[in-house]
């Protein structure tokens, strides 16, 4: 009788077994199916997905792995965009990378039964990049990271043993967005703006419509689409999947909003936008003057002129010690509107001498010639100063110019076609 009661006690472990590991099978399918369902899960129910499908991995078959380390990885996605923890993208992006390398099992699986071997799903090669992007948000997406987002998109897989249907097209939707934002920061205006067309609802194609205006000239355009895209990207997410969504930088596009508001003649809004953007980004610069350009707009003459100070201040500290053109040229427009034109004259030909930004350059130039003509040089700074007027940015002030010119004489002002042509 012994040999019987052997066989029955092993046959009632293995029953036992089977029901352990089934129970696990259940719990983890049930609670990433929780996390599935919701809009914007709970963080303890991502947690609790996360533990579930390690807990079953090591009694999962080949061909199940893939799948329980997607949930795993999906899981840990929600959760790290919940609560913007680097830690969970990581942990995410290491689920997602061992369900691609574990996915072949499930090709060996279905050629046993003589079925076509299963594509990677797209949300499985969506979710790998995202994760890793998001971990590491500082640097830019590969070239193969951006190719196989690529492929994702463009040749959709979506296997419902991974996500429900309309949770993939999500996916593939959030892949549209990220390679039209890749498409955007390269320059490649068209490729963007149809990626976007078949991304999810943001703000992107409203910011690059905005862009698409403001090198136009038409501020009034540019600040309005700026604007509808700053409301999208304050509106709150509703799902986790927005919550991957390439985010603005905030700073600089609120100065560059700001910016457009001032040209368009708005400049009380265009002073709550820099203000803004000074709060965002205190040592830039940039911000801080153009948050007195639009002081001096709103007639605030004391309070730009302390932005101009601040400017050249905040430059010269960001140069850590070494010669800054951008602070020269701050400090030379702080003298041009103190009326001491000479000093600002030294001030804008130091600008030139040093380091300074492409764009700065022009008007740096300008600014030189025009606080020349301003101190009584009606001879060549006159001449130098239309010639220079061609290239300066809209920020430069031509009334002052115009102002200038005019006073050097109206008879030499009025026939001088070029002047009065680059100053219109």
């Amino acid at each position: 009788m012994r040999v019987p009661l052997l066989t029955l006690a092993a046959v009632l472990a293995l029953h036992a077994a089977d029901e352990r590991q089934l129970a696990l099978l259940l719990q983890a399918q049930t609670d990433f199916n929780r996390v599935q369902a919701a809009a914007m899960p709970q963080l303890q129910d991502t947690e609790a997905c996360i533990q579930s499908q390690a807990s079953v991995l090591p009694v999962s078959a080949p061909d199940e792995r893939p799948l329980i380390l997607f949930r795993k990885g999906y899981c840990a996605l929600a959760g790290a965009a919940i609560g913007q923890d680097p830690v969970q993208f990581g942990l995410a992006a290491a689920s997602f990378d061992q369900a691609v390398e574990a996915w072949p099992a499930r090709a060996v699986a279905a050629s046993k039964q003589k079925l076509a071997p299963p594509p990677v799903p797209s949300a499985l090669l969506v979710f790998e990049v995202l994760s890793h992007m998001e971990r590491n948000p500082a640097e830019l997406p590969t070239d193969a990271e951006e190719a196989q987002l690529a492929a994702a998109v463009d040749h959709p897989a979506c296997a419902s043993v991974v996500l429900k249907p309309d949770s993939c097209q999500g996916a593939i939707q959030l892949g549209n967005l990220w390679l039209g934002w890749i498409a955007w920061r390269r320059g490649d205006s068209i490729t963007a703006a149809r990626l976007f067309s078949s991304g999810p609802i943001s703000g992107w194609p409203h910011w690059m419509e905005g862009q698409q205006a403001f090198r136009a000239g038409d501020y009034k355009v540019a600040a309005a689409r700026y604007g509808e895209a700053f409301d999208l990207w304050r509106e709150p997410a509703r799902q986790v999947v927005q919550l991957l969504n390439p985010l603005p930088d905030t700073a600089p596009m609120l100065t560059e909003f700001g910016e457009a508001q001032l040209l368009a003649g708005n400049a009380p809004a265009a002073l709550a936008t820099l203000d803004a953007a000074v709060k965002a980004d205190s040592a830039s610069a940039r911000a801080i003057y153009l948050r007195g350009r639009a002081r001096e707009a709103a007639g605030q003459a004391d309070a730009a002129m302390g932005d101009y100070n601040l400017a050249s201040r905040t430059a010269f500290a960001a140069a850590a010690g070494r010669s800054s053109g951008e602070a020269h040229l701050y400090r030379g427009i702080l003298l041009y509107r103190s009326k001491d034109w000479p000093r600002a004259e030294d001030e804008f030909a130091d600008a030139l001498n040093f380091d300074i930004p492409a764009a700065m350059k022009s008007d740096a130039t300008a600014w030189r010639h025009l606080a020349a003509v301003a101190s009584g040089s009606c001879g060549a700074s006159r001449a130098y100063l239309e010639q220079s007027l061609a290239a300066v940015s809209p920020d430069f002030p031509k009334d002052d110019a115009r102002s200038a010119l005019a006073a050097c004489g109206a008879a030499g002002s009025a026939g001088s076609p070029l002047a009065w042509s680059v100053l219109k």
